[in-house]
């Protein structure tokens, strides 16, 4: 029998952390924890609206270069999460359709990516 794997936390490397977790509740993001742990390392967790995992941005968590970062994740409508994220003030690419979903472009503060991706229900949902 297989194990159930599922991903948790996914770090987010930012030079600015108020201003990177700013951003992310801007465009619907909840803040979970902000925690100074100790000198040198502060963790800061926020989720996606609906979302099993977060990301974690803050001081000493990853030695990533910001801007580095590229993260997919799936939503029920490309355009309607377009629409969330330009009425956040947030640049946004234009819907772009495949074969196998459709895609909306956009980077944090940082120059980190993301792609958000409208596809069919699937087995492993």
């Amino acid at each position: 029998m297989t194990s159930t794997w599922k991903i948790e936390l996914i770090p987010v490397p930012v030079t600015d952390v108020d201003r990177a977790k700013a951003f992310y509740q801007r465009i619907g993001f909840n803040a979970d924890h902000d925690h100074r742990v100790h000198e040198g390392l502060r963790f800061v967790q926020l989720t996606p609206p609906g979302s099993a995992c977060s990301i974690v941005l803050g001081d000493g968590i990853t030695e990533k270069v910001p801007g580095t970062q590229e993260i997919q994740v799936v939503v029920p409508d490309a355009e309607a999460a377009r629409r969330q994220l330009l009425d956040a003030g947030v640049e946004a690419g234009d819907v772009d359709v495949q074969p196998w979903g459709n895609f909306v472009h956009f980077k944090d503060p940082d120059g980190n990516s993301w792609a958000l991706q409208a596809v069919e229900p699937r087995a492993n949902g």
